[in-house]
Formats: structure tokens, sequence, C-alpha cells
């Protein structure tokens, strides 16, 4: 294998991973806090329609982002509204998300089908980094999202196991009701998290749509937000697990394009299924009662909190 494929292969992947990964760790961030939300594929479908609409209406990209994570934390706003004040259950509410996001976003984006936009995140290269041989060129000659997931990452993992903040973010989805008799708002709380997850779900679908490519398809994100779902789990809740999880993800899909072109006769189909069976493989054997480990999950996650049962 030539270093010019290797450095194709790892660049891509990196690219793949981080329209997953931004997400995952919003989802992590959620789930820590007490709220499952199963309608990231919804909210990935709206971030990228309506981040692909201003981009091809305003030829902006800074406005795009600006759109997607306003139309993401508004999601989030109603789905915080449904689960925690209304206390509807998360899962229904979840579905009902995924429905309705992925109808909205099939519906306004119509008029956007086939319609370039002359414009997307390009890669550039980090001074002096990007020189470094092989890693460099594959890591290093990114576009904006994924530099910006380089620092999300690492501030995620400080601000839950290093941070006062985290540590009371960890403990409002283990024990909501000791929390609350220390004096935090445990609504107030659960409502910021959900909104950042969902933004950066949003942020996730804009991803698809502004920088892996420059179109708007509708239903384009073919799973990724169950995938999603998925790797929070599989990374036990732990942002740099995921990353790990999402490269997985993210390298496998690529070498799957690529294998393609030396094997023809294969249905394509079975190409891309590909990422989706390794990740309920290691799914399996990650979360498999036959560990004989306890679940890392959140003990209150999906556990509407009523502050008089407490």
């Amino acid at each position: 294998m030539s270093t010019a494929l290797v450095i194709s292969i790892i660049s891509a992947a990196v690219l793949y991973a981080t329209s997953v990964l931004y997400a995952t760790i919003g989802e992590i961030f959620s789930q820590r806090a007490g709220i499952m939300n199963l309608g990231l594929e919804g909210i990935m479908l709206m971030g990228a329609v309506s981040g692909y609409m201003v981009a091809v209406d305003r030829q902006n990209l800074g406005l795009a982002i600006l759109t997607v994570l306003i139309v993401g934390g508004a999601l989030g706003l109603v789905f915080a509204f449904l689960t925690v004040t209304l206390q509807a259950d998360q899962t229904v509410a979840g579905m009902a998300m995924l429905t309705f996001g992925t109808g909205l976003s099939g519906f306004i984006g119509k008029d956007y089908c086939g319609v370039n936009a002359n414009l997307k995140f390009e890669p550039f290269d980090i001074p002096l980094l990007s020189d470094i041989p092989v890693i460099g060129e594959a890591l290093f000659h990114q576009d904006i999202l994924v530099y910006a997931m380089y620092i999300i990452v690492p501030v995620s993992l400080i601000f839950i196991y290093k941070t006062r903040p985290g540590m009371i973010l960890r403990a409002l989805g283990e024990n909501p009701a000791a929390l609350d008799s220390a004096g935090y708002n445990v609504y107030g709380l659960r409502y910021v998290y959900v909104i950042l997850g969902c933004a950066m779900t949003a942020v996730s679908g804009a991803c698809l749509s502004l920088s892996y490519t420059n179109f708007w398809s509708d239903g384009m994100t073919s799973g990724k937000g169950w995938i999603a779902v998925a790797l929070v789990v599989f990374a036990s809740w732990h942002p740099m697990t995921a990353v790990l999880g999402a490269l997985l993800f993210g390298a496998i899909s690529i070498i799957g394009i690529d294998i393609q072109m030396y094997y023809t006769a294969i249905p394509s189909q079975f190409y891309s299924a590909l990422p989706y069976v390794a990740t309920m493989i290691a799914l399996i054997f990650t979360t498999g009662n036959f560990r004989k480990k306890r679940s890392a999950a959140p003990a209150a996650l999906c556990i509407p909190y009523d502050r008089e049962e407490r």
C-alpha cells in the first residue's frame, strides 16, 4: 500500500469520523445529565439542510454554522421541554424528534436537492504540524470543523472528569435528588446539557453537507445518528473512547469504498453495510452481559426527575 493511499485513507477517515463525533460528544453530555435522545438522526438532518440552505442563499459559511447551532438549540429546547418539564417518556420523545426532523428536513430542503452551493469548508495546513511525514498530511490538512473537534474532545474530557461543573454533571445523571438537596437546579442544568447536545448534533449534520460533501439530499445522514447513539454506549460515556469508535467507523467506511474499485463483482450495498455491521459487533463485545461487568450507564438515565417525589 503506497504512502499516498495511506494518507488518503487516514485523512478521509478523520473527516468521516468528525461527522459522527459532534453528535456523539453532544449525546454524551446529554446522557451524562440523565436524558437520552434517540432523535439524533432527525436533528442531524435538520442541521444539514438548514446549514446548506443558508450557504446556498447567503454564500456565508459562518452564518450557516450559526444557523445550524440555533436550529439545533431550538430543537434541544423543545426536546428538553418534553422530557424535563413534561417528563415525557424519553424513548417516545426521541422517536418523535426523529420523525419530525426527518420529515421537516425533507420538506424544506426539496428545492435544494441538486443545487450546488459552490461553497464548503476547505482544508488548510497547520504550520509546522502539517510538515510531519504521513501524520502531518493526514491530520493537519483538514478543515476548521475537524480542527475544532481536536479541541472539543480534550476540553470535554477535562470538563467531565477534572472540573467541579463536570462533577456536578456526573451527579446529575447518577443522583439528581442529592444534587437538588445541595441547592442545584436539576431542571435548569438538564435543559442546558440537552440543548448543548442537540446543537452539537446539528453540527454533525452540517459536517456532511458543508464539509464532507457540498450538497444536500433527503436522508443523506444514512443512519449516522444511530451510529452516534451506539458509539455513546460503546465508549461507556467517555469522550476519548468515542473518538476511537468514530475512527473505526470512519476507517471501515473509507476502506470499503476503496475496496469496491478492486472487487466490483460484490454488490456495493455490502460495502456500505460494513461500518454498521462492525459497529454492532463492537457494541456486542463491549456491552454484552457475558463480560460480567457493571454497565457504565448513568444510574438516572431515562428516569424522569420529580422533586416532589424525592
